[in-house]
């Protein structure tokens, strides 16, 4: 039975079955979901709307009328030990614990030890990917490296080096994508509670999984118009190709080997190379998937223009039969509703780019005002934080629709 009932009136245990207004009041990927965790019943409780629609067939119902919301939380509203994350691994199970995460680094002080990997990064994997294009063993020596780097990195601040992962030039998008998915993928198994051995596994299979493009010839990567029904396969190609070069590296984790032959699968059985359904594929290579899209259509291809993050995300969400469920939802949290480098429109009728967010304050970012567009007029650039009050996000915003054809985004400091 569906009924409407106050936010206050939330408990542990109810199932949502709608929240007014969408992903713009709320920061939850999911539409309809169980309310498991003190934690997502306190956001519910934070969201700037009055009342949710909940499904009693599905869930608790609301307390009967003695028990006043003034009282004190029944007992299952207490604070509950973390549940274990069991995941499922092509047959296998691994139990892995979440992690407190650490205490974050300012985003401007991260932002410029991030830069300088980044630099670093670009050798490296240039030089490894080479490497595989000349048929040579690849030494991932160096790789492994680069993989402890990012995590600590990523552990001090994930949204300062992804943002500027961001920035690539479509010359070195095949080598900066790797660096760019090698450090969402560390993000996401934080999100996703994963042990420091699995997250490394995950930032080198991230790191790893698209060297098969090196078997591609460069005039079929690089080709700015439509694919031919041959070139075509030549780049799904990538993922055995990709396969068969890591299966040559002595040492090389297992979760590598799976995300290069894996991250195009869908979970609806129409990926590739062997269409495999939702089961049959690994966490890592669900993660690989995310990653790799996202990345993908965010960035300035030869052929297109990369998207905005939080219309890439909304997309993302929208491809039903693409991602598992659980793990766009843990992205999400991860990246953000409005991830760094998304142009919103304020409630004010200001346009601005993220510049900065938090992770437990996903819909108040820390914004970069440049446009008004009640006077169709460029604003002075100023940063305002969202979490402060005075204004809030009302949807993500094209540039284009106001005339305007580059974002002060470059320059997020």
């Amino acid at each position: 039975m569906l009924k409407s009932i106050a936010i206050e009136q939330l408990r542990l245990g109810m199932y949502v079955h709608s929240i007014p207004g969408g992903w713009i009041n709320h920061p939850f990927w999911r539409k309809s979901f169980k309310i498991d965790t003190l934690e997502d019943l306190q956001t519910l409780r934070d969201c700037p709307v009055d009342e949710v629609t909940i499904d009693t067939a599905k869930g608790r119902d609301i307390a009967p009328e003695h028990d006043h919301d003034d009282q004190a939380p029944a007992a299952d509203d207490q604070p509950q030990p973390s549940a274990e994350i069991v995941i499922a691994h092509q047959g296998a199970s691994a139990t892995v614990a979440v992690r407190r995460p650490a205490t974050r680094t300012e985003t401007a002080v991260e932002r410029e030890r991030a830069a300088r990997i980044i630099s670093s990064s670009k050798s490296t994997v240039l030089h490894m990917f080479s490497e595989a294009r000349m048929g040579r063993t690849v030494d991932v020596k160096d790789a492994a490296e680069l993989v402890t780097e990012i995590t600590s990195s990523v552990s001090r601040n994930a949204d300062a080096l992804i943002s500027l992962a961001r920035l690539k030039t479509t010359d070195d998008y095949t080598y900066m994508h790797s660096v760019a998915v090698c450090a969402m993928m560390i993000s996401l198994a934080n999100q996703l509670g994963m042990t420091p051995e699995q997250t490394r596994q995950a930032g080198m299979a991230g790191l790893l999984h698209d060297v098969g493009k090196m078997a591609v010839p460069l005039d079929i990567l690089n080709k700015p118009a439509k694919l031919t029904e041959e070139e075509f396969a030549s780049v799904r190609s990538h993922t055995v190709q990709g396969h068969g070069i890591l299966q040559q590296i002595e040492g090389i984790g297992e979760a590598a080997l799976d995300v290069s032959l894996h991250h195009h699968e869908k979970i609806d059985g129409t990926g590739y190379p062997f269409n495999l359904k939702s089961d049959s594929i690994s966490i890592m290579a669900k993660m690989g998937a995310v990653c790799d899209v996202y990345d993908a259509i965010t960035s300035n291809r030869p052929y297109k223009a990369g998207w905005d993050p939080a219309r890439s995300i909304r997309h993302m969400a929208a491809s039903a039969g693409h991602f598992d469920p659980i793990t766009m939802e843990a992205f999400v949290k991860a990246i953000g509703i409005y991830p760094t480098g998304s142009c919103v429109i304020l409630q004010s009728g200001r346009l601005g780019v993220v510049v900065d967010q938090r992770p437990d304050q996903l819909l108040t970012p820390r914004i970069k005002l440049f446009y008004s567009t009640t006077s169709r007029m460029p604003l002075q650039p100023e940063i305002i934080d969202l979490a402060r009050g005075g204004d809030k996000i009302v949807a993500y915003a094209d540039p284009a629709k106001w005339g305007i054809r580059s974002l002060p985004g470059i320059d997020l400091n």
